[in-house]
């Protein structure tokens, strides 16, 4: 059989599979169920093309493993055909802990799990059913192998990971703040003392990159529509758990009945192996497949919330720079009480304040750093002439109340 395939990719045209061991890890079911969650959760609720997968990312980024190796070797440094087939695997399992609408079920069915974690627990499993032949990429992506720039390549300020999203979702949202010209970045890439570094003709590049990145956020993956959605999803799984806690019958696929009936946290999940079972057979389908039916359910609580959901009668979120005054949040509780004949302890589901960050660039860890033209290696941050990329170094935190419409 010709495992050589090449796959059209709408944002870089043709991608080549380059092996045949990449071709298994790709037709692997833990990786095809990739094709069944979206890469932006709920962001389809705002942008109706928001609609891509995190099958079509890890393509993508794979593709871009290949572009930067090839630069890299253009510029006379080794990597051998094994590490580059290591490293396009690392990147291409980076996503492959994902759960159901991305982060939503990680606040929600299990606690205090990160999907990277999830990610290399996968990445174990596969390599043992391939027979050991993902070794070197399992070192890539957890920093253990000798070359320390591969790793920087798939986990970074500058990342291939990151290059990859920030092209995809500007082309499939429409919001062209995020494009940046991933393919001259990729051309500066060089390596100094076995780290990345930029070359300094791509200084602008690099600032286009991180200012998009700050405007994307705040554009995108942190609209307030695409955080309400977000947030009645956490609350209405939070209400099908605790039913499911007071023995209450809810219509589920299997897998899903097994998170909602078990409390699953980071200390048992990786114990047992049925935890790992039934996550990777989760996906956003089972998810709304469930809300769908909740709708008509008899707890007031969850059909009101799927209800929402499901017509997009979203809550209402105000964002700011302070945290709403406890006054304001107790009158609209009580609103809440009265409009939805609901008590005081079932009006936390509509009423609740939460808070959202943002950082374009994390001076500290992992800087992106530059190669001057006299072989000095200065960070970006003080070899750009941008005034504002030292305030992209800041953590900027908002504050969102919700609350129901109608209120």
């Amino acid at each position: 059989m010709n495992k050589k395939k090449i796959i059209n990719d709408p944002v870089y045209g043709f991608i080549s599979i380059p092996s045949e061991l990449v071709y298994d890890v790709i037709s692997h079911p833990y990786f095809q169920r990739l094709r069944y969650i979206k890469q932006l959760g709920m962001t389809h609720l705002v942008y109706p093309g928001a609609l891509h997968t995190r099958f079509h990312h890890a393509l993508g980024a794979m593709h871009l493993m290949g572009l930067a190796i090839e630069v890299l070797r253009s510029k006379d440094h080794i990597i051998t055909e094994g590490e580059e087939e290591a490293a396009m695997l690392a990147i291409l399992l980076h996503d492959i802990g994902h759960g159901p609408f991305s982060h939503a079920l990680e606040h929600s069915l299990v606690t205090g799990i990160r999907h990277e974690d999830i990610s290399a627990k996968l990445m174990d499993d596969l390599n043992h059913h391939f027979d050991g032949k993902l070794t070197h990429a399992i070192e890539i992506f957890n920093g253990t192998y000798p070359k320390k720039f591969l790793y920087q390549l798939i986990s970074g300020q500058l990342d291939l990971d990151r290059m990859d999203y920030l092209n995809r979702d500007s082309f499939f949202t429409g919001v062209s703040e995020g494009v940046i010209s991933f393919d001259r970045i990729i051309k500066m890439l060089n390596i100094f003392d076995d780290n990345l570094v930029i070359e300094e003709k791509g200084i602008y590049s690099i600032e286009k990159f991180l200012i998009a990145r700050r405007l994307m956020y705040w554009q995108v993956y942190l609209h307030k529509t695409v955080i309400s959605g977000e947030m009645i999803l956490v609350k209405l799984l939070e209400r099908a758990k605790e039913l499911s806690a007071a023995g209450e019958s809810l219509f589920a696929s299997p897998s899903l009945s097994y998170f909602l009936s078990n409390n699953i946290s980071e200390l048992n999940f990786f114990s047992n192996h049925f935890n790992l079972e039934h996550f990777t057979n989760l996906d956003d389908q089972d998810i709304y497949a469930a809300v769908k039916v909740w709708v008509k359910h008899p707890d007031k609580i969850l059909s009101t919330l799927c209800r929402m959901l499901t017509s997009r009668n979203l809550y209402k979120v105000e964002m700011g720079n302070a945290m709403a005054e406890t006054d304001r949040v107790a009158f609209l509780k009580d609103a809440a009480i009265h409009l939805l004949d609901i008590s005081p302890e079932e009006a936390r589901y509509f009423v609740f304040t939460s808070a959202i960050q943002n950082r374009a660039y994390n001076a500290g860890v992992g800087n992106i750093k530059i190669l001057m033209k006299n072989n000095d290696i200065v960070d970006i941050a003080k070899a750009s002439d941008l005034s504002n990329l030292e305030s992209l170094q800041k953590t900027v935190e908002k504050y969102i109340l919700c609350y129901p419409r109608g209120i």
